[in-house]
């Protein structure tokens, strides 16, 4: 069995049509978690303004799992505090170097986190909870926008 990491833990979403709370857990655990691989990201680098791009990326994931905290508190109409299990940072494995192949993998997967949250947003009974979920997805896209400019700072 696989240990469980930042890029798997996702997998654990695969055909979740309607988020409940166990699923927005494992979301707001890779939101956190991608802080930190951003901050891992942009140390590899070596480039000063790529690396900015990176960590202001990475600031905004961190902003995504508090959004989370916020939407799970709505749907289970209370205050939710993370569990010390969920606030672990996932295991990033990581190589000494990226080339422009890493970083298109990066904006396809923040693509496809965009994709994701407008998905469980469309179909999310909450529309404060939606609100929430498409906020999330569009600035995954931006992210996404940001990686082009990396790869533009790295040519």
């Amino acid at each position: 069995m696989t240990e469980r990491n930042f890029y798997n833990a996702g997998a654990a979403l695969a055909g979740v049509t309607q988020l409940d709370v166990p699923a927005m857990e494992v979301i707001y655990q890779l939101e956190v978690s991608g802080e930190a691989f951003y901050e891992k990201v942009a140390a590899i680098v070596g480039n000063e303004q790529a690396a900015e791009l990176l960590l202001r990326n990475g600031r905004e994931e961190r902003a995504h799992a508090r959004r989370i905290a916020k939407a799970i508190s709505i749907k289970l109409g209370h205050e939710w505090q993370p569990s010390p299990e969920v606030e672990i940072i996932l295991p990033i494995p990581m190589p000494p170097t990226l080339d422009v192949e890493a970083f298109k993998g990066m904006i396809k997967g923040e693509i496809n986190g965009d994709a994701g949250y407008q998905f469980w947003a469309d179909n999310e009974p909450n529309e404060e909870v939606a609100k929430l979920l498409r906020l999330n997805g569009r600035e995954e896209s931006i992210h996404a926008e940001r990686l082009n400019e990396v790869i533009a700072l790295l040519s």
